[in-house]
This record gives structure tokens, sequence and C-alpha cells, in this order.
């Protein structure tokens, strides 16, 4: 599988920096995942502080990555243990073949202690503090308020397979991790979708692309699409958030 033979290079080359702990989440740890299609969502928890020496050996480590079909859908972000705590501290971070800085949230914390997928060293119990619902409900509510419902209203946005798809799903699993303090899988999503009263042709579509045959969407349909989308997820983000003030 290209998927465990990427993993197995990646941990290689992270010899180096002797790892104290490397997790996967996401898809990839929920058993959701789909090889080409899903991200690889992983956290590396690295022993010392992230230096400049360690930012160059982190970026060459990616660079010899490059040539493996799957290495852009990699993403990986490294920590060190005296900065596990604190939730809204950016950390370097791999992803769209570059490098940058940005939180692990408190959805990916609790999917880590959920049902996180040990690659190497320590599991997530022994080293990164649990989440409190109240904590995770919070996040979830103020994502959709502050990041969700502004983009929104960038139009353009829209016509992209990837904020169709991100854009329903995350809000159906916003909407049971506020209400129940679980996280479900995307797949679990797009079923909870239709119930919420997304509109059901989209549905399809976004299950279309992740799990049966891609077939490019028409300019009239990828128009449709971004409006029934929008027309949908405004009120409905509007009324969740509105719940939860």
């Amino acid at each position: 599988m290209d998927t465990e033979t990427l993993l197995a290079r990646f941990l290689r080359e992270l010899t180096s920096l002797s790892p104290v702990a490397v997790w996967a989440h996401g898809s990839l740890a929920a058993g959701d995942y789909q090889e080409g299609r899903s991200d690889l969502d992983l956290i590396a928890v690295l022993p010392h502080s992230v230096a400049p020496r360690v930012v160059w050996r982190v970026a060459v480590v990616h660079a010899r990555m490059r040539a493996h079909p799957l290495a852009a859908r990699m993403h990986c972000t490294y920590l060190t243990p005296d900065t596990v705590d604190d939730a809204a501290r950016r950390h370097l971070t791999w992803a769209h073949e570059q490098l940058f800085k940005r939180p692990v949230t408190p959805v990916t914390r609790r999917e880590l202690h959920t049902f996180g997928r040990v690659l190497h060293g320590r599991g997530p119990a022994g080293l990164l503090p649990p989440v409190p619902d109240r904590e995770l409900g919070d996040f979830v509510v103020r994502d959709q308020r502050d990041f969700w419902r502004p983009a929104v209203d960038n139009v353009p946005l829209w016509t992209r397979d990837v904020w169709v798809d991100l854009g329903m799903i995350t809000f159906a699993r916003a909407t049971v991790t506020a209400r129940d303090g679980r996280l479900i899988s995307k797949r679990e999503a797009l079923d909870l979708l239709p119930g919420l009263g997304a509109p059901v042709e989209v549905v399809e579509d976004i299950r279309r692309r992740r799990y049966g045959d891609r077939v490019p969407p028409t300019e009239e349909w990828t128009a449709r699409r971004a409006r029934l989308t929008r027309d949908y997820l405004g009120p409905a983000i509007e009324a969740f958030t509105d719940s939860y003030a």
C-alpha cells in the first residue's frame, strides 16, 4: 500500500530528529481514509525546542519525501514536550508543500485521545493534556461563527470542491460535537447532512467524489452547487451558533 510505504519512509527520515512520538489523526486514524483522496494528518513530538537548525532539518526531511506520489497530501505538525499544553500556541507545520505555523486545535487533540494511531514512540495519553467537553464545544461553535460563516460570503471559494466538501462536512461534525461532545467521521457526517436540511444533490456529489468515481463537474453544476451550498450553510451556521450564544 502506497500510504504505508510513505509512512515507513517518513519515520526513517525522522530518525535524525529523534522524535519522542509520531501520531496519525484525521481520516487515517478514524478508519475513513481514502488513498489518493484523503490527507495524511500527522503529529510529531520532538525532544527539544524547535530551533532554526531543527526547522532546517524538518525542511530537508520533507524535501526528501517529495518524489513519493502521496507526499503532497502529507501534513505534519511538530510539537515538543514543553509546548503541548498550550492549545492556542502555533507550532511548526509542514502542509501544502510548505512550512508555516498553526495551532493543534481542540478537535485534533480530542481525535488523538479518542482514536489517534501511534506510529512511533509514546501514545497521546502520556504527553497530551485531555480536552474537556466544554473547551471542545466552544471551539467548534467559534470556528463555525468566526471562520466558516464569513467564508460563506466569499463567493469564489465555493466553486472549488474542497470548500464545498469541508464546509458541509465540518458543519455536520460541529453540530454533533457541540450537541453530544463526540467526534464523527466524514462518512457519518455525509449520512447526517440530509437530516439537517442540506441539499441532497450536493451531499451525493461530495459522496461520489470521496468514495466513488471522480467525474469532472460541468461549469453549470459547479455554479449551481456553489449557490445551493451557500444558500444552505449561511442560515444553517447562523442558527447553529445562535443556539449556543
